[in-house]
């Protein structure tokens, strides 16, 4: 082989290991999206929305679960990221008799910019959507679902989630590391934490494959002995990002 061609190959393979590594364009206008709140897009540099956009996948058209979405951080991203041909279910749990206001993503459905955004009122304990999804993510929440006050059937909500995927689709779950073999029940209680391990566990039982982990959110200064609202720490706990994969 010439010299030429050689360099010529080499140039090739070197672009098309550019274009694998770029973020898609796609995620690109998602993140910058100037309809996002000030608020949310202070918290970038913490919560790396591109690698987390980039490790779950979203594609334009795709229908995406956003399980527990807090005040829709990531549901307005997914938004944008699944376009207008893709759907965006915000999972919550029907307000509570002495709600004294209504659930944020109520009104971020309602906004105009994020047409694609439904509201699934369907409980923690029993998701069901109105269509499978390709994706459902979770993000500092799974330890919620051993919450006392939710009383959830742990194995009865995960079979819930692998029921709402589509065959092949993926479940994403990010959540603060606690110690491996602390205690679930207390140390989600006391600490907002919850074991990797565990995580794992429960939901190969559920019938979920593991497919890879991001360590994009890991910190290695977390002791994992505080609370995850301590003022010292909140925003730069250890998290561990879990894809799993309903299997075809």
């Amino acid at each position: 082989m010439s010299s030429r061609v050689l360099i010529g190959l080499i140039a090739a393979l070197a672009m098309s290991g550019a274009a694998l590594a770029a973020p898609s364009g796609s995620n690109s206008l998602a993140v910058a999206d100037a309809a996002r709140p000030a608020a949310d897009t202070a918290r970038d540099a913490d919560r790396k929305p591109m690698e987390m956009l980039e490790f779950a996948g979203i594609k334009p058209g795709q229908t995406v679960g956003d399980f527990l979405p807090g005040g829709g951080y990531f549901t307005r991203i997914f938004s944008k990221a699944a376009g207008p041909k893709g759907t965006v279910y915000a999972i919550i749990n029907p307000p509570a008799p002495d709600a004294k206001a209504p659930n944020p993503i109520i009104a971020l459905a309602a906004q105009a910019d994020y047409p694609n955004v439904k509201v699934v009122q369907s409980g923690i304990g029993s998701v069901v959507l109105p269509s499978p999804a390709d994706i459902i993510w979770t993000s500092q929440n799974y330890h919620d679902l051993f919450l006392t006050r939710f009383n959830v059937d742990i194995a009865v909500a995960n079979k819930a989630i692998f029921n709402a995927l589509k065959p092949g689709g993926y479940y994403i779950v990010l959540d603060h590391a606690a110690s491996p073999g602390a205690p679930l029940i207390e140390t989600a209680n006391t600490l907002h934490r919850i074991d990797p391990a565990l995580v794992r566990s429960q939901l190969e039982s559920a019938g979920f494959k593991f497919i890879s982990e991001s360590k994009a959110l890991a910190n290695s200064q977390d002791d994992h002995s505080r609370k995850v609202f301590d003022p010292t720490l909140r925003g730069h706990t250890d998290q561990f990002i879990y894809k799993f994969q309903r299997p075809k």
